[in-house]
């Protein structure tokens, strides 16, 4: 009896959670698809419509560590259920958002949600499965959100040519609303060790990247010279040293930095963060190929890339199965040297006539280097830490990797804006191939560092200690 309580909670905690991760990585960039009308009906200017995207991720990514360690002191079961409520409710407003300014501060909102959400759902599932069937449970997990990732340009296309732009932000409320009571019934409370909240870090930290990103955004538009983009560019680096030299001292830092000091969790975050500056970037400029140099509806956009959206689907549970056998680094570095190809490829063949046969093949090798990716990297970098560092561990790779997703949409945008721009069909296509070059060459970097990952995921430094009687992350035993 109890053999069966426990794998309904776990089964249950597998698809709450995976479902929380679903709708927050959804919205990564189920956006990018209608960028072009949003563009039109708002009137957006090219640096909004980067906005758009970026007032999410940059929110998202610089509160990723806070959202875990406010579920430590609060429990993590209790801002989980807060985190998605507020998700839906800033979901609903950007569906009503009348100017580009209104919908990126929405947009915002839905980041900080998303910050609280998305590192509970791994601390949460992990510490609810038995440690020989983790690989696959983390596998799944990953999958679903590289799945959610991979579909988004699908998805906004659909609805946007079903609907209207607006759907693709109301569709999260009533999921939200289904999944936020259900956490509370189903999922059991749990805290961490560290009831400590790095406000100084957190402050830090935020300004710097916000000053980096600004300064990207408005480079081309201001010029890389003028104080306007200089002087912020300037003190967000400072700032960032400055975070690390804080957070090197810190009696309870939000990023420690001794975890940097494993060679398995910093070069699988190095990885994650090449991933995501290439692929982000990349796509940003993807999506908008086929409706503004082709001509094509936004739902004939995304299912043209559904070749690439599919494979995830397809290989994401395979390689978290394989991931424990295998070694997960060796998938991560296979992974990424085929989205690496495959955007290099894209690159290569990209004119405003190109035929659509001819980009198959390449959106092909990338959904099956993205599946291959996802799937393991996440159990990759819990295995190389203790288990009371899991929830600090798991925000860090989700908000490196999202940071990486942020600097990749404003670098290859100014790439893009800078070579070519929105004139014309050729204008468009001579700045989509420079900037898919860069991202393209930037995965491949993220597949050489991959490889250097020597220590299987399999030796793991959490069950070294487990096994010598060390503490796990404290449960207060509420019932589910």
């Amino acid at each position: 009896m109890t053999h069966n309580l426990s794998r309904s909670t776990t089964v249950w905690t597998l698809v709450i959670t995976s479902l929380a991760l679903f709708m927050v990585s959804l919205d990564n960039l189920v956006v990018t698809t209608a960028l072009p009308v949003i563009r039109q009906e708002l009137h957006a200017s090219m640096g909004q419509l980067e906005w758009t995207v970026n007032a999410y991720t940059l929110a998202f990514a610089v509160l990723l560590l806070t959202g875990a360690a406010l579920g430590d002191r609060f429990g993590r079961r209790r801002l989980f259920s807060l985190g998605l409520l507020l998700f839906t409710a800033a979901s609903a407003a950007s569906a009503v958002a009348t100017g580009p300014s209104m919908l990126d501060a929405t947009r915002a909102l839905q980041g900080v949600a998303a910050a609280i959400v998305a590192p509970l759902t791994l601390t949460i599932l992990s510490a609810s499965v038995p440690p020989e069937r983790r690989g696959l449970a983390l596998g799944i997990w990953g999958g679903v959100g590289g799945l959610a990732v991979a579909v988004g340009p699908l998805v906004g296309g659909a609805v946007v040519s079903g609907l209207s732009w607006q759907w693709i932000f109301w569709l999260n409320v009533p999921l939200g609303l289904v999944l936020a009571p259900l956490a509370r019934l189903r999922l059991s409370e749990s805290r961490g060790p560290d009831a400590a909240l790095d406000l100084p870090g957190l402050g830090l930290a935020s300004a710097g990247l916000l000053g980096i990103v600004w300064a990207l955004v408005r480079g081309n538009a201001h010029g890389w010279t003028s104080a306007g983009v200089l002087l912020p560019m300037i003190a967000g680096a400072l700032l960032l040293v400055a975070f690390v030299a804080w957070e090197r001292r810190a009696a309870s830092p939000m990023l420690p930095m001794r975890l940097f000091g494993n060679r398995t969790f910093a070069l699988a975050n190095l990885a994650s963060l090449l991933m995501f500056f290439g692929m982000f970037g990349s796509v940003f400029l993807l999506v908008q190929f086929f409706q503004t140099v082709q001509a094509y509806s936004p739902l004939q956009s995304g299912l043209r890339i559904l070749p690439w959206t599919a494979m995830p689907m397809l290989v994401a549970p395979l390689a978290g199965a394989l991931s424990d056998r295998v070694g997960g680094h060796r998938l991560m570095a296979a992974g990424l040297a085929l989205q690496g190809t495959g955007l290099l490829w894209i690159a290569a063949v990209s004119s405003p006539t190109t035929p659509y046969a001819a980009l198959v093949a390449p959106f092909v090798l990338s959904g099956l280097g993205m599946g291959l990716f996802f799937a393991p990297v996440a159990n990759v970098v819990l295995s190389s830490v203790r288990r009371e560092h899991e929830g600090k561990a798991s925000g860090a790779n989700n908000a490196i990797r999202e940071l990486g997703g942020v600097l990749g949409v404003a670098v290859l945008a100014s790439i893009f804006a800078r070579v070519g721009g929105y004139a014309d069909a050729h204008a468009f296509v001579d700045g989509l191939r420079s900037a898919v070059y860069v991202g393209g060459s930037v995965v491949l970097a993220g597949a050489a560092v991959a490889a250097l990952i020597r220590r299987p995921a399999a030796t793991t430094e959490w069950v070294q200690e487990a096994a010598a009687g060390m503490p796990p992350a404290v449960a207060d035993g509420s019932p589910s």
